[in-house]
């Protein structure tokens, strides 16, 4: 006891963290450790039976972090489970009509289908097309998008677009900072795109009447009888629509929609008006469509000859 009470005495003073002695262990011979930060309430004296050095942790801690008995790991956040896309609720990035990025005051209320950019496109190019033809848009002369868009109710954008397109197909030229100017076209021209039309559409006519069977051109006589009812009116862009209907559908029974195409361009262009002539008269127009009807019968008759030397003649006509 005297012995203890020295080894006491000449100890200093006790840190303020003693190591934890281990059960049963005789403290008499256990040297005693220099103080030590404080540490944590996990390495407090409860939380483990036996001594360990501070800041060295076991093989089971290192693999759970920092964690001891008495502290348990925090809890793993709840796993909600995710419904699947259905009709009541849209998938991952579609809006939903309560998106408040779809627009407010939607709930409940059906989506209406927004206004594709191409159809307006479309639409102007119609019109501007069907202008070409019945003269509005004079040969030589500028019009700009904007005043185009303000003459049909849109943009200057959807006006834009359309009268690039024209410009692609030869009715239109490009005049920078200004707008558009319609081509002024010659006689020469004219005849040109007549004889190239007759040199592709001349020998597949001939060759359909050949082969294509004679009741089947009975249900091509609605397009002929639409050219009639355009030129009746008077509508010079009607007209022209059931003019290139017709010739399309004959060509299409062919089997080459490569000819069907490239007919019907040539037959476009060959009907924006020559700069200077006047407007085709209804009876010119009632002229033309006549010849529709006439050719359907020499088809019918599976007559080669004579369609051939009707289609060259109806051709020649478009040089007036």
């Amino acid at each position: 006891m005297e012995r203890i009470r020295t080894r006491g005495a000449a100890q200093p003073a006790a840190p303020q963290y003693p190591a934890r002695p281990a059960p049963g262990a005789d403290t008499s011979s256990t040297p005693t450790p220099s103080p030590s930060p404080a540490p944590s309430p996990a390495s407090s004296p409860a939380s483990s039976p036996t001594a360990r050095v501070p800041g060295q942790l076991r093989g089971e801690e290192r693999a759970r972090g920092e964690h001891t008995h008495s502290e348990p790991p925090p809890p793993a956040a709840p796993v909600v489970p995710r419904p699947a896309a259905g009709p009541d609720r849209p998938r991952a990035g579609v809006p939903s009509h309560t998106d408040p990025d779809a627009g407010e005051g939607l709930e409940g209320l059906p989506r209406r289908r927004p206004l594709q950019r191409h159809s307006v496109r479309g639409q102007i190019l119609d019109a501007l097309r069907a202008a070409l033809v019945g003269g509005e848009l004079a040969p030589g002369e500028v019009y700009s998008a904007p005043a185009l868009g303000e003459r049909f109710g849109v943009s200057a954008t959807p006006v834009r677009e359309a009268m690039q397109q024209l410009a692609l197909e030869g009715a239109v030229e490009v005049v920078p900072n200004r707008g558009f100017r319609v081509i002024v076209r010659g006689a020469r021209e004219l005849a040109e795109l007549a004889e190239v039309r007759a040199m592709l559409e001349v020998p597949v006519m001939v060759r359909l009447a050949r082969t294509v069977p004679s009741a089947h051109w009975a249900e091509l006589r609605p397009f002929a009888e639409a050219t009639v009812t355009a030129a009746a009116r008077g509508d010079l862009a009607g007209y022209a629509d059931a003019d290139r209907a017709f010739h399309r559908a004959v060509l299409s029974l062919a089997g080459n929609q490569q000819i069907v195409v490239v007919a019907d361009d040539l037959h476009r262009r060959s009907q924006w008006p020559l700069v200077g002539a006047p407007a085709p008269r209804r009876a010119d127009l009632l002229a033309d469509a006549s010849e529709h009807a006439a050719l359907l019968d020499a088809l019918a008759a599976q007559d080669p000859r004579r369609v051939e030397a009707l289609l060259r003649g109806h051709l020649r006509g478009t040089e007036r």
